[in-house]
Formats: C-alpha cells, structure tokens, sequence
C-alpha cells in the first residue's frame, strides 16, 4: 500500500473518531441542559446498555433483527444483481424494471406494511419482504447504470469469439460492475437496516430492535430509548464500515495497492 494509500486511511479513521465525538458532545450539552427523564446522559446510557447486553432479551432481540435483516438483505442481494446484469444484455427489459423501479422506489418502504400484513399476516415473512423491497432498488439500479458503462469494444470482442449470453453475463458485464456493485450493496444496506428497524417497530411482532426501541418509548423509558438508539447506531456502523467495507476491499483489491 502506497504512503498515500496510509494517509487517506488514516484520514478516514481520524474523521470518524471526530464525528463520533462530536455526536456524544452535542448529545452531552443536550443532556446537561434538558432533565433526566427527557435526555438521560452518556454515562447512564452506556451502564444501561452494558447491563442490555448481558441480558437474555437483549440477545434475543438481536439475533431475531440480524435473522431478518440477513434473509430480506440477501434476497435484495441476489435479485437485485441478477435483474441489472440481465438488463445489460437485454435493452427492453433494463428500461421496463428501470421505469418500474423509478416508480416504485419514491414509495417509502414501511407504506408497504400495511398491504403484506394483510396478505401474508403477522409474522416474520411481512418485514422480510419490505426489508427486501427496500434494499433491491439501489442494487438493481447501481448494476443496470453500470451495465450501461460498458466498454461496447469488450461487448463486440466477446461476440466475435462467440460468448454466449451466459458467458457475456460472467465474463464480461460481472467483472465490469463489480466497483458499482459494492456501493450499491453498501447503499441497498442502509435502506434495508432503516426499513427493518421501522418495520419491527410498526408491526411489534416478535424480538428485534425496533420492537425493543418502540416498547420503551411506550412506557416513557428515556434511558432504553437512548440505549437502544445507541445500539442500533453502532450496529449499523459496524457492518457498514467493518464488514462490507473490508469485503469492498477484498474484492476490489487492486484500488488500493
């Protein structure tokens, strides 16, 4: 790795640290001024979340959150890539999904709710699938975009030596929207984490963190509120920053030596 390579790592990492001091500052400032039972403050919601964590229920919460957000993300995932790369080799189908997704995407994921409760009832399936539908619209349109981009010299060589449409999908169209791949996956994750969080906190079916954050928002629990937005924050930080931002960099490895 290049020293600039290092530096603008460090960068990123100093910025960060910056951010998130900053935040537990004004949160702070905002503790000190207004009461307890309306702003606890950072102290006494880092003891309540060390004490949640340890706990039972805490555990079942979040692994009942992560189980959704792994299936309706994952699903998002596979369909997502698969309908863009099969846009790039099919002009009329990417501009029928490309104009169905324009449409759709402008409808927030949680007005959904209501119309899966009804047709699939209270239940796990209901969040899933609107995690999914949230998360598919970034990964659909950030491969279908650049699909587009495709050197057309790479599409005729590949014709010429006569690659199939099978061939031309994983030889030439995956490897070509492999970096816009990786931002729209980071982008569909923080559609999918927003729309499980509000999902489990409209619906209030099951363990999840949002069930969790709603519950203690009905029974005036200032401290839980805190302590779960707190949790959900470092959570999606977490998988954001550390998983997929490790996995963009093993795949896409040759932009950073």
């Amino acid at each position: 790795m290049s020293t600039q390579k290092r530096i603008s790592g460090y960068q990123k990492k100093l910025a960060m640290v910056i951010a998130v001091l900053a935040i537990l500052l004004l949160w702070q400032s905002a503790a000190w001024t207004l009461p307890d039972f309306l702003m606890p403050g950072v102290p006494a919601v880092i003891v309540r979340l060390w004490e949640d964590i340890r706990a039972s229920e805490f555990q079942a919460a979040l692994s009942g959150s992560l189980l959704r957000l792994g299936l309706g993300y994952g699903f998002a995932l596979l369909f997502g890539v698969g309908f863009g790369l099969i846009g790039g080799i099919l002009f009329f189908f990417r501009e029928v999904l490309k104009s169905a997704i324009i449409i759709l995407q402008s409808i927030p994921s949680i007005a959904w709710v209501p119309l899966f409760l009804i047709m699939m009832g209270f239940g796990n399936m209901p969040m899933i699938v609107v995690i999914a539908l949230s998360a598919f619209f970034p990964a659909a349109l950030s491969v279908m975009n650049a699909t587009e981009s495709v050197l057309q010299v790479h599409v005729s060589a590949a014709r010429v030596m006569g690659a199939s449409r099978w061939d031309m999908l994983r030889r030439v169209y995956l490897p070509a929207v492999m970096p816009e791949l990786i931002t729209g996956a980071q982008l569909a994750f923080g559609n999918a984490w927003r729309a499980l969080i509000s999902a489990e906190m409209l619906i209030g079916f099951g363990k999840g963190l949002g069930r969790s954050l709603a519950y203690a928002g009905e029974t005036a629990d200032m401290v839980g509120v805190m302590a779960n937005i707190l949790t959900i924050a470092v959570l999606a930080t977490l998988i954001d920053q550390v998983i997929l931002e490790n996995l963009k960099r093993r795949v896409l490895r040759y932009q950073y030596v």
